[in-house]
């Protein structure tokens, strides 16, 4: 029951995604916020991979048109693929990372929203990484197009909770970011300011 709690609430999620896509609105970025987008590297594989639905969405119109029947249930089945493909995208493009009075916010679509107090920020640093198949322990990689451009190193735990896995503390964050010395910057502001907080 659990899983299925999730896999909804995941799915709701795309959806609204899309939604605040269409919308060009963007989730949780507001006065004295400031998004660190990261979109734009899985861009050009992500509307190759829609190309490749439509396609086949045609392709299988053409094969089934002489079972009506078949024909709609596989027409349904391929445009909720093609929305589904560009909900992904549209939620990784609505959902930036963040930087604001409330901390630092990575996230990763509909699958990862993770909350830091600027007060565990400990360092951050420009850091082009290629993670292999394990991640060290206690690290969290948040890759986009198999990279990661900014570590983020804390001073306490946080708690990561993912779609499909178990909760896990971690005291280090590797993201992806669009611009990586802007979001560099960003986050040495949010550290800056914490004192005279």
């Amino acid at each position: 029951m659990r899983l299925a709690r999730a896999l909804a609430a995941h799915e709701a999620r795309v959806w609204a995604g899309l939604g605040l896509w269409l919308a060009r609105r963007r989730d949780g970025v507001g006065d004295g916020v400031r998004a660190l987008p990261y979109a734009r590297a899985q861009a050009s594989t992500m509307y190759a991979f829609l190309f490749v639905c439509v396609v086949e969405t045609v392709g299988m119109s053409f094969f089934t048109a002489a079972y009506p029947v078949l024909h709609w249930v596989v027409l349904a089945l391929d445009v909720y693929t093609v929305l589904l493909v560009l909900g992904f995208h549209a939620g990784s493009v609505v959902r930036p990372h963040t930087a604001g009075p409330e901390g630092l916010r990575i996230r990763q679509g509909a699958t990862l929203d993770l909350r830091i107090p600027a007060a565990l920020i400990g360092a951050v640093r420009r850091d082009l990484h290629f993670p292999g198949n394990t991640t060290p322990d206690g690290t969290l990689e948040v890759t986009v197009a198999a990279q990661t451009s900014v570590t983020v190193e804390l001073t306490g735990p946080v708690t990561v909770t993912r779609l499909f896995r178990r909760p896990r503390e971690v005291r280090t964050v590797r993201f992806h970011a669009d611009e990586p010395h802007a979001a560099v910057e960003a986050v040495r502001g949010l550290m800056a300011a914490e004192p005279a907080r």
